[in-house]
């Protein structure tokens, strides 16, 4: 069995307790596409772990991490969580596998994407300054570095100084201070040392995984909202997020996969700039920002706040082929009185579909809601499908025939057992 776990989203869905749900049976569990600008979190026996770029599924027991070719890396943060798990006793070895082919975030990408948001002014993208962009326009320039130069280091040192004097010019140029070439060099040498020992051929890796008919699980970052082509560019990630993307990043026939999970949260959130059709700028998206804790596992930042948006999670799920659902953040809607769906829109009092819609018209355009009555209890404490609230099974019974996908799970809560299975 493969299964890809995809938000529908702008990101932040809650995709990471899917992905450990789903993982306790799984043999694998691979990260596929972008970088460490996603987070993931888990909670595990009360314990938090915030999870960049190794896959969340890692922690159950039976479950190889598996970081496929197309995942940038940033040494750092990998060198961070591989040590968060060793502190907590999880063994590593045969247990994480990278792939040589992954592209490397260097410490030049990072002050460039911190460089280009400052020349941008007002105009700033809201990117995570993690990098992402400049070492994505490294790799498919041919300016990029991966592990492969990473383990051959005479080759790597002698590439890593070449790419940072050129950099360094044009850090220069918007009075950014420039990397030190030795210091950097020093760094990434100590951080070689721990990685190397993950390196593996991950193609052969899945391509025997699957003639042993081992289960796998593809887990993805940010949301399809995000995604490079379809999202409102250049409002997007550096990645692709779609079902094909697992055939690039990680070689592995997309075909193959069986059952692809559309992770839907029951409101809309998004940090950084960009359209943002339903956002409530308002006390309902603030009681809703702080009863969810919207904030972002990497940045920190509040995150922005909006009815759920169907138009939107509609395209997504067809363009990613999704055939079942999940519902997060159900239980934080408790209390809201009257809960609104965006069900379309309209542009100049004419109806448009999501897919007609660049950022310009998405900023402009106006949402048609269907209103709903909200529930006042809370849900924290329920174990089925059966025991929700009558309103709060209407509102859901509508999102499943608006998109005529079944939801087979509800989490009502941020721990690994608070879910409801149909």
């Amino acid at each position: 069995m493969i299964s890809f776990v995809v938000g529908t989203q702008w990101g932040d869905e809650g995709k990471g307790k899917i992905v450990d749900l789903l993982s306790q049976k799984a043999d694998f569990v691979v990260r596929f596409h972008g970088g460490n600008n996603a987070g993931h979190t888990v909670i595990v026996n009360g314990k938090k772990y915030p999870f960049h770029l190794i896959p969340s599924g890692i922690l159950n027991k039976n479950s190889v991490g598996v970081i496929a070719n197309g995942v940038i890396i940033d040494p750092a943060v990998l060198i961070e969580e591989i040590n968060l798990l060793k502190k907590d006793g999880i063994n590593l070895k045969n247990k994480l596998y990278i792939s040589d082919h992954c592209h490397l975030i260097l410490p030049y990408h990072k002050a460039l994407d911190e460089a280009y948001e400052n020349a941008r002014g007002k105009n700033k993208l809201g990117t995570t300054k993690r990098g992402i962009g400049p070492a994505y326009a490294d790799k498919v320039s041919y300016n990029g570095l991966r592990i492969y130069e990473l383990v051959r280091w005479k080759t790597f040192e002698e590439k890593f100084a070449f790419q940072a004097k050129i950099k360094n010019k044009i850090l220069k140029t918007f009075d950014v201070k420039p990397i030190n070439i030795k210091k950097s060099l020093e760094e990434l040498r100590n951080y070689r040392k721990t990685i190397i020992g993950y390196v593996t051929d991950t193609f052969n890796l899945f391509a025997t995984a699957i003639k042993d008919k081992k289960s796998i699980v593809f887990e993805g970052a940010h949301g399809v909202m995000l995604d490079n082509d379809w999202s409102p560019y250049p409002f997007s990630t550096g990645s692709n997020v779609i079902t094909g993307a697992i055939n690039t990043g990680s070689g592995v026939n997309a075909s193959l996969i069986e059952d692809v999970w559309g992770v839907v949260k029951a409101y809309t959130s998004r940090v950084g700039g960009g359209p943002l059709p339903t956002e409530l700028k308002n006390g309902i998206g603030d009681y809703i920002r702080k009863k969810g804790n919207e904030f972002g596992t990497t940045t920190g930042r509040p995150r922005r706040i909006g009815w759920l948006d169907l138009e939107a999670v509609k395209f997504a799920c067809k363009v990613t082929g999704v055939n079942k659902l999940a519902i997060t953040k159900a239980d934080i809607l408790s209390g809201v009185d009257k809960i609104n769906l965006c069900i379309g829109y309209l542009l100049k009092g004419k109806p448009i579909s999501y897919t007609s819609c660049g950022y310009d018209e998405l900023s402009k355009l106006k949402p048609i809601y269907k209103t709903f009555k909200g529930w006042s209890e809370e849900l924290n404490t329920l174990s089925n499908f059966k025991q929700l609230p009558t309103a709060c099974k209407e509102y859901f019974a509508f999102i499943e025939k608006f998109l005529g996908i079944p939801i087979k799970i509800i989490s009502n809560g941020p721990a690994r057992e608070a879910v409801l299975k149909s």
